[in-house]
């Protein structure tokens, strides 16, 4: 397989926000980092498990600044700009553009409920008028409607800078039918990294991750392994990150993924004397106890034990020398 525009391992970053609420930029430049020092191809900013919803216009745009300012140079980095207005997500979409950024991500109108018809003027709209790529988003769970395959293909054949989808809707045949009918550099990404392995398998082209903000390199390896054709590793190392995939999606996303992002984080953030430091890529080098943790007093909540039990059911699959390896190079 050729490698696609924007790679096959793209996590969909979380956004940090401060004790006030507020955007922690440097946190997020931080994090930015440590993702593509994991092997990260791509960065979805401000998306689903970016909370983009909470996130109003002005604060999106510091936040795309900082992550083109951080790691711009390095990878792709795609603005999540979809809105269910379209001349809203137009006008956003050509301020962003300024910025820097390597290409949008645009979701199916949530809330509008909009017929199939509806859903291909939205974003054949929206194409016309940019001319960075564009990665359509299928995620009936949330929008409430599933845009067909026909839908996507007629995108995906009349507008040339629609590129991809990030397909979330579940529904295999139809994930299959777009693979089979999309021009040849169309990319289809698995919007659910548990279903990633079946999708590749497919002909889908990788995935746009939650839990390659916990563990981008065990994320990494199954995509490369899937592309290679090499179904058997691929199969076992998709089996040993799958109880972090389902773990940390025991409730709403991203409330685990960030929980387990800060059962690293906060020692340090509790603490004066230190200042704050990503957390490895592999759960396996998550201490299970650290002398640090005394300088933090915060309580456990059921978010934080869920978070914790999910990274070492996680670890404990980690068991061969070869994984152990792998481990470590995510650290």
């Amino acid at each position: 397989m050729s490698q696609p525009r924007f790679g096959r391992m793209i996590p969909a970053m979380v956004t940090p926000f401060d004790e006030n609420r507020e955007l922690d930029l440097n946190k997020a430049q931080a994090l930015a980092a440590r993702l593509v020092d994991g092997g990260s191809d791509s960065l979805i900013i401000n998306g689903t498990t970016g909370e983009s919803p909470t996130v109003f216009y002005p604060q999106k745009m510091e936040l795309f600044r900082a992550v083109v300012e951080a790691v711009g140079d390095r990878v792709p980095v795609i603005a999540n700009v979809g809105d269910n207005c379209t001349a809203d997500t137009v006008n956003f979409a050509r301020d962003v553009a300024e910025l820097g950024v390597d290409g949008f991500m645009c979701v199916v109108p949530y809330y509008n409920k909009p017929p199939q018809e509806g859903m291909y003027q939205h974003f054949r709209t929206i194409a016309d008028a940019v001319e960075l790529p564009i990665i359509l988003y299928n995620i009936p769970g949330r929008c409430v409607v599933n845009m067909e395959a026909e839908t996507t293909l007629r995108l995906a054949h009349d507008c040339g800078n629609v590129v991809a989808v990030k397909e979330a809707s579940g529904k295999m045949d139809q994930i299959k039918a777009i693979v089979d009918g999309a021009p040849d550099d169309f990319a289809v990404y698995s919007g659910d990294d548990a279903a990633t392995f079946d999708i590749m398998k497919l002909g889908g082209t990788g995935v746009i991750s939650t839990i390659g903000n916990v563990s981008p390199a065990r994320m990494k390896e199954i995509v490369d392994l899937c592309a290679a054709g090499d179904w058997e590793a691929a199969a076992a190392a998709n089996e040993r990150l799958m109880p972090l995939m389902t773990g940390l999606f025991e409730t709403s996303n991203p409330i685990l993924v960030k929980e387990a992002l800060k059962l690293w984080v906060s020692p340090w953030a509790a603490c004066a004397c230190r200042s704050w430091t990503p957390p490895p890529s592999s759960p396996s080098a998550w201490p299970r106890s650290c002398a640090r943790w005394a300088c933090s007093t915060r309580k456990r909540s059921a978010e934080t034990v869920r978070a914790r039990r999910a990274m070492r059911r996680s670890a404990r699959t980690v068991s061969t020398k070869k994984d152990r390896s792998i481990a470590r190079s995510d650290a």
